[in-house]
C-alpha cells in the first residue's frame, strides 16, 4: 500500500503541526515552508503536500512570493514523475505565469518575464517525460543554460531523474536495446553499466539489457466470465417464451 498523499516519511514535526492546524493559512508560516523547500532540495527528500500548501499561501499573499522557491518546487515535482504532482503545482500558479507574454506557439519565448519563461521551460520538460521522450528530455535539458540554473539547487537532480526513468522503463518492458537505454538515461560506458547493474539490478547481455519480471511488465492473460440471468416473464412479454425452451 502506498503512502497517503498528505503524508511524507521525512516530514519534520513542526511542519506536520502547521499542516494539521490553522497556521497553514497564516502568512507568517511562509518563511518556514520556504526553508523546508530548501531542505528538500538539499537532502533529496520530497513533500508534495507541504509544497502545495506553500503555493496556496502564495495565492493568498502574492507579495510574499519567491520565484526561486516556485521553480524549486516544480523541479522537485519533476523528480517524482509520472505522478501528477507537477500538474497540481501548476494549477496553483497565477494564469499570467502560465501564458507566454510573447506570441510563442511551442517553445517559450526569450522575451517572456523570468518566472513565466522558467515555468514554461519546466513544463516543456514535464511534457517530454509524460510522452516518454527521454532522450529528447536530456537533449532539451542540455540545450539552454537556464535549465542548468533552474536545477542547480536540487541535489542529485540527474541521478534522481535516471532512477525515475528506470522505474518507468521497468514497468513497461522486459528487455531493451543497450543503445536505446543509454539514450534514455543519458549515460554510457562504465557509468552506464554500473548504474544498470548496481542501481537497477538489471542484466546486460551483449547489446541487450534484460529487465527482471515484475507485476507491471509481466504479460498475463485475463479471463472474464459473466453470468447473465434472463427473467422468464420478460421474454414472455415479448412473445419469445418458445425460444427459451429450445
Amino acid at each position: 500500500m502506498g503512502i497517503p498523499f498528505d503524508e511524507a516519511p521525512d516530514r519534520p514535526d513542526h511542519i506536520n503541526d502547521i499542516l494539521n492546524g490553522l497556521d497553514r493559512y497564516n502568512p507568517e508560516t511562509t518563511g518556514v515552508f520556504q526553508d523546508y523547500v530548501s531542505q528538500q532540495c538539499e537532502d533529496r527528500t520530497y513533500d508534495c503536500y507541504a509544497n502545495l500548501a506553500l503555493l496556496k499561501l502564495y495565492q493568498f499573499n502574492p507579495h510574499l512570493t519567491r520565484d526561486e522557491t516556485i521553480t524549486n518546487v516544480l523541479v522537485k515535482a519533476l523528480t517524482v514523475f509520472p505522478s501528477p504532482d507537477f500538474s497540481l503545482c501548476l494549477h496553483l500558479l497565477p494564469p499570467y505565469i502560465l501564458t507566454p507574454l510573447a506570441n510563442a506557439t511551442s517553445n517559450p519565448a526569450a522575451g517572456d518575464a523570468p518566472l513565466s519563461e522558467a515555468v514554461q521551460k519546466l513544463n516543456t520538460l514535464n511534457n517530454l517525460l509524460a510522452s516518454a521522450a527521454y532522450s529528447q528530455f536530456w537533449s532539451t535539458l542540455d540545450s539552454d543554460d537556464l535549465y542548468a540554473d533552474l536545477t542547480a539547487d536540487i541535489s542529485g537532480f540527474d541521478e534522481l531523474m535516471r532512477v525515475r526513468i528506470a522505474v518507468t522503463v521497468s514497468q513497461a518492458v522486459r528487455e531493451v536495446e543497450k543503445g536505446v537505454l543509454e539514450g534514455w538515461l543519458n549515460q554510457g560506458g562504465a557509468e552506464f553499466e554500473k548504474f544498470v547493474r548496481e542501481v537497477c539490478g538489471w542484466e546486460i547481455l551483449g547489446k541487450v539489457v534484460k529487465v527482471p519480471s515484475n507485476k507491471e511488465n509481466k504479460a498475463e492473460g485475463t479471463v472474464i466470465r459473466e453470468n447473465v440471468k434472463f427473467d422468464r416473464e420478460f421474454f414472455m412479454g415479448l412473445g419469445l417464451e418458445n425460444g427459451l425452451e429450445c
